[in-house]
């Protein structure tokens, strides 16, 4: 609904996390003329804009599954259009996005996870757990399972292990036979419900210890609409296969889960798979990666005062150090 007031300019609704930080750590691999950069989560495209900006000469694919974000990408982005492809797909279509587009290696990508900006702003999406709306949480809303089909759906056992390993819940069993308690008399088709819901079943004392009692149900959900654990782990490995030698990846994750696998995945392919004892390294058996950061970076105080979703923010950077192609992994 139109309110009267003019939309705000992508660039004025989007601050994007750690940006100066994350071109610092791409822009050495994105020097040379005609070089590749993928943004794999292009979401409104602050970190694209500035990769632009600081890399002239360099060549940019913007994937993104949300229609809705690309039209703000490419509206924010009109500047740099002759060096910008834009595609709409899930980060897991990684290896297909680059093969339909004939490139085989690239030199730079960067993965921003979790839900951006766009979709916690537009209230009928669902994602933000202080405004009443449909339960959706798709990040593509032309198909897929929404919210509401999980929690009114899923058999019990299911939706408690959805909430439990996903959302981190320790109170999943308790939620979930409310939850089942509530939908046999109506289904859930808004989020206000449901957040009414978990204010009655998560202790207090919980609720005062560890924020909004709707922010880990809500994760869960999100998560399990958009198989985002199930995409990722796809598409890390493809991205980090794809680069050429010198090239760099970056990824910013917002939640342990996500963290998780790519602190293993980058920390497997910086470590050397030599056998113990074996007085020298076979080539096959050397580190293809080289860390970038140490553990994971997080933003500085200013910047989560400024932008308080930066909060939870973990940046974790590689380089590719020597090719894998023809070796059996």
């Amino acid at each position: 609904m139109s309110t009267g007031t003019p939309a705000l300019a992508p660039q004025d609704r989007h601050v994007p996390v750690m940006r100066d930080r994350v071109t610092e750590l791409l822009a050495p691999a994105l020097a040379a003329p005609g070089a590749i950069y993928v943004d794999g989560t292009l979401g409104m495209g602050g970190h694209c804009e500035a990769v632009l900006e600081r890399c002239p000469q360099t060549r940019v694919i913007g994937i993104d599954r949300d229609t809705d974000a690309l039209a703000q990408a490419r509206r924010r982005l009109a500047p740099y259009a002759d060096r910008l492809t834009l595609v709409n797909a899930v980060y897991d279509e990684f290896a297909e996005v680059l093969a339909d587009l004939g490139v085989r290696h690239i030199d730079a990508v960067l993965f921003d996870l979790g839900v951006s900006s766009l979709q916690l702003d537009e209230p009928d999406r669902g994602f933000a757990y202080r405004v009443d709306a449909p339960l959706d949480m798709r990040m593509d809303q032309t198909h897929g399972t929404t919210a509401a089909e999980v929690l009114n759906g899923y058999e019990p056992e299911r939706l408690e292990r959805v909430l439990r390993e996903y959302g981190e819940e320790r109170f999943a069993r308790a939620i979930v036979r409310a939850v089942v308690t509530e939908r046999d008399h109506a289904p859930f088709t808004t989020s206000g419900r449901l957040v009414e819901l978990l204010r009655r079943v998560v202790p207090a004392a919980s609720q005062r210890s560890g924020g909004h009692p709707a922010k880990r149900t809500f994760q869960a959900l999100r998560i399990e609409v958009n198989r985002e654990l199930d995409a990722w782990r796809q598409a890390l490995p493809a991205a980090v296969a794809a680069l050429r030698v010198g090239g760099r990846i970056a990824v910013l994750s917002y939640h342990s889960l996500e963290d998780r696998i790519t602190k293993r995945t980058l920390a497997e392919a910086a470590t050397s798979r030599t056998p113990a004892g074996m007085p020298v390294e076979r080539p096959q058996d050397a580190a293809y990666l080289r860390l970038l950061t140490r553990g994971a970076e997080v933003p500085d105080p200013q910047e989560t005062s400024d932008n308080p979703r930066a909060s939870s923010a973990r940046l974790r950077a590689a380089e590719r150090t020597r090719s894998t192609e023809g070796e059996l992994r």
